[in-house]
């Protein structure tokens, strides 16, 4: 009987303490999303005219809450764009063609939030990888980096279990050997559990 009574308060404590770390909560976002900066490679063949591009997509997150105040975030977004540029080859003529790029970011990290009435104010610092690609007139090269973004935002409750979200980060990644310091902007929907 007492080896049956220890087994039971061992099991009960270690179920206790695994409950603690699961999160109490937490929202899943997914928007629209625009990002304006550095797009393409530093390939010497191609004399572009700055090399940054407007590029759109779409971002989507998890939230998990551990506090009522803190969470943890993974965050996934992907940006397409073209830029219009020209390639010279040593011994050629030169010729107009159309770059296009993708870039995708996959981030984690700490989220802390304050409730004010239907606002809910955010800021974050997230880590992780970025890859792009760029394609197009016979160019085609890829790169894997560390990507890390921090920003923040607001969300705006339209009923208990569904928001609004607006937010802003500054991401940097060092893509093909140069370093980008890029302003993301999204927009979307959010739905709690």
């Amino acid at each position: 009987m007492r080896k049956i009574c220890a087994i039971s308060f061992i099991l009960l404590i270690f179920s206790t303490i695994a409950a603690a770390q699961l999160p109490s909560g937490g929202n899943v976002f997914f928007g629209y999303s625009y990002v304006h900066g550095e797009a393409f490679s530093n390939n010497r063949t191609v004399q572009a005219s700055g090399g940054a591009a407007s590029m759109q997509g779409w971002e989507t997150s998890a939230e998990g809450k551990y506090l009522p105040w803190l969470g943890v975030v993974a965050d996934l977004d992907w940006h397409y764009g073209g830029h219009n540029t020209t390639t010279c080859p040593p011994a050629g003529a030169c010729r107009n063609f159309r770059l296009n790029a993708a870039r995708d970011t996959l981030l984690f990290g700490p989220r802390a939030s304050m409730t004010f009435g239907k606002y809910r104010p955010f800021g974050e610092v997230l880590f992780g990888v970025g890859y792009q690609s760029d394609k197009g007139g016979g160019i085609s090269n890829s790169d894997l980096t560390f990507a890390s973004a921090f920003g923040g935002g607001v969300d705006y409750t339209l009923l208990p279990a569904v928001a609004l979200r607006a937010q802003a980060h500054s991401v940097h990644t060092s893509f093909f050997g140069g370093s980008q310091y890029d302003f993301r902007l999204s927009g979307g929907i959010v739905f709690r559990f």
